[in-house]
């Protein structure tokens, strides 16, 4: 897993700005580190998003498990922070954790699932303590980020604050059951393209020779991913076709079985 997020982190990092440093970092990622930035993966990160994730960006995740599991007994702490006030903190208070990639990775709950945001420089306000130089450093971030608008993240600036975050979602497709009077139309709908694709799709003769495969339930097909090039695919709904250039050699070819043949005119028979 920490050999595939150090993958992601370099392949992001050729194609983005970032600070100096982050190939370095990703080479001494701890597993903490690696286990939420494969938890992201999972849960429909891109690679290109990768630099959002990094630079700061706040991100919303449709997982409330989450927040447990970014929970780590040895390098997790308590902080303060004042994202989503909606929630009670005092059940779910804001978790910190530093590493070298994430620096101050800071996570929360929302109403209906996880939220995280990487940050530049550690913070530890609340306390009968002064303020340190990390504090000081923080409250910079801050001035830069309503300066620009901005996250400042470990490797750089981020659009995607809490106003608008990046959401990311465990599973955008849930099989689910129709019920019987709704799986009866879809049923005709279905036949009625898969007829009018037989008698459009190709000539008459080839349409008799070469019947389609004769399915009872053409829905069956909806929602499954099925080997090879079988199914209704990406594109089943849209209206995709090829155009090709045609092949002069073919069609000199063709052309020249269709004409007939030169004869001779002494070659050819008289009557007697």
């Amino acid at each position: 897993m920490r050999n595939r997020v150090r993958l992601m982190i370099e392949i992001t990092a050729q194609a983005g700005a970032y600070r100096k440093g982050l190939v370095a970092a990703a080479r001494r990622l701890s597993p903490e580190e690696a286990t939420i930035l494969s938890d992201l993966e999972r849960h429909g990160l891109q690679v290109p998003q990768l630099h959002d994730v990094l630079c700061g960006g706040h991100v919303l995740v449709d997982d409330p498990e989450l927040y447990a599991d970014w929970r780590f007994d040895k390098v997790s702490h308590t902080r303060l922070s004042s994202h989503h006030r909606d929630i009670d903190k005092s059940v779910y208070p804001d978790i910190g954790m530093r590493g070298q990639v994430v620096r101050e990775k800071l996570h929360g709950r929302t109403a209906h699932g996880t939220w995280v945001q990487l940050e530049k420089t550690p913070a530890a306000f609340g306390g009968r303590r002064l303020p340190s130089p990390s504090d000081v450093r923080h409250l910079m971030d801050y001035v830069v980020y309503r300066l620009t608008r901005s996250n400042v993240g470990p490797w750089g600036l981020s659009r995607m604050t809490e106003r608008r975050p990046m959401y990311l979602t465990p599973v955008l497709t849930v099989p689910t059951s129709l019920t019987a009077p709704v799986a009866q139309l879809l049923t005709q709908a279905l036949h009625r393209i898969e007829e009018a694709d037989d008698t459009t799709a190709v000539s008459g003769d080839l349409a008799d020779r070469f019947p389609p495969p004769d399915r009872a339930d053409p829905a069956a097909e909806l929602g499954r991913s099925l080997s090879g090039r079988a199914g209704r695919g990406l594109f089943g709904s849209s209206e995709v076709w090829v155009t090709e250039t045609p092949s002069s050699s073919a069609a000199a070819v063709l052309r020249a079985g269709h004409e007939a043949p030169e004869v001779d005119w002494w070659q050819t028979e008289r009557p007697a």
